[in-house]
């Protein structure tokens, strides 16, 4: 397997060039015409391979704690709910 490696000056010169002019016609226009912020894909490629790998994990994980809030959240709403319809119901019967 090769070894990943930073980008070059050169090579690090030549995407951004690339990426902020890009050629009339060319994919990266049509990305740049549909909204991508091209400016953070240059900001991932000044990072070194092992820093975008490290990035990358801190997002999973935060998408991991979010999702483990999102699901918390979700059930306390459901159990709320419930607890509601139940007084309403005891409420309704007169009891």
């Amino acid at each position: 397997m090769n070894e990943l490696r930073p980008l070059t000056p050169d090579q690090l010169t030549r995407a951004e060039a690339r990426l902020l002019h890009p050629a009339e016609g060319s994919r990266i226009e049509a990305a740049k015409k549909f909204g991508i912020d091209l400016t953070l894909l240059i900001s991932s490629l000044r990072m070194t391979p092992a820093e975008r790998a490290r990035r990358m994990e801190e997002n999973c994980e935060l998408m991991i704690r979010n999702r483990g809030a999102a699901r918390r959240f979700r059930a306390k709403l459901r159990c709320e709910s419930s607890n509601l319809l139940a007084a309403k119901a005891f409420a309704s019967s007169g009891v």
